[in-house]
């Protein structure tokens, strides 16, 4: 009787995770175990049969060299995104937490893109980076510089969907750091005022350590919303010029929805996977040693 009631006590947490394992299983486990499958066959999307050709893929993959450019396509894509979207959304929420006049209505200026479809605004941001008529250069024009083919020069092209992931992610990360500051303790700050600490060093020494599960965490969300970014490359630049905006994920998509090759594709599937956990991991390593000392 004591054995049954002890089953029953440890089984009970399982029953009550059971309905949110269920969704986990076959909307997120199932399907990447699949891809994993596919991963090790040759399919062309449309043959009933598929063909198993074990590590071919992944040895394709790695001798090729489009892979190795959308490699450094997408690191230089998460540095140039996460880095500027964390930093100034920490800069506007410090800046909104001095409670200025208006200081609603800016948030909500600022907010309002991370809301609005990304689709809907690279084709805005798409009209903006016209050549001829649009009005990033009509202000490079009005400052006495030259235009700059924004999506149609390889070296600016990346620069370019960069500027809108940015614009498009800061607003959202602000309103995280301004919730964090808020929740700072007024008396840890008083009290470091009292003992003659600088203003930096209050944000230093009170403000940055209690605010840093907030910048963890939208480091994190953060980086995998950029190796998971599609919409923006698609509209603007299509992977172009030259391959110089093709990410992994852009490989993904244009090796299995335009080249046809399922195996191939989810073989990048499994490397981005991979990369996303060993970035997460390596995050959450960092933390942790950090706020241990």
């Amino acid at each position: 009787m004591k054995r049954r009631s002890k089953l029953t006590s440890e089984l009970t947490p399982l029953l009550f995770t059971l309905p949110a394992m269920v969704p986990f299983v076959l909307f997120w486990l199932a399907p990447l175990l699949y891809v994993l499958y596919l991963s090790f066959t040759e399919w062309d999307f449309m043959s009933p049969e598929k063909t198993f050709v074990g590590l071919q893929n992944y040895t394709d993959l790695l001798g090729n060299p489009a892979f190795y450019k959308a490699l450094k396509v997408t690191v230089l894509f998460c540095i140039g995104s996460v880095l500027p979207v964390i930093l100034l959304g920490l800069g506007l929420a410090l800046l909104m937490n001095k409670r200025l006049k208006g200081s609603a209505l800016y948030q909500i200026l600022l907010f309002s893109p991370w809301v609005t479809p990304t689709v809907a605004v690279s084709i805005v941001w798409s009209w903006i980076y016209e050549p001829e008529a649009g009005l990033a250069n009509a202000v490079l024009n009005f400052l006495g510089l030259d235009s700059i083919g924004w999506l149609q020069d390889p070296k600016w092209a990346l620069t370019g969907v960069l500027l809108v992931t940015i614009w498009k992610s800061v607003g959202w990360a602000m309103i995280f750091y301004l919730v964090a500051l808020r929740n700072v303790p007024a008396d840890l700050l008083e009290a470091g005022e009292l003992d003659g600490a600088s203003p930096v060093q209050k944000f230093l020494r009170i403000t940055w350590p209690l605010i840093s599960p907030t910048t963890l965490f939208l480091f994190v969300v953060q980086l995998i919303s950029t190796l998971q970014a599609y919409d923006q490359i698609n509209v603007l630049t299509q992977g172009g010029p030259s391959g110089s905006t093709r990410t992994l994920l852009y490989l993904y998509y244009q090796s299995a929805f335009e080249s046809f090759q399922i195996g191939e594709a989810s073989s990048v599937a499994v490397v981005l996977v991979i990369i996303c956990m060993l970035l997460s991991v390596l995050s959450f390593g960092i933390s942790r040693r950090a706020t241990h000392y």
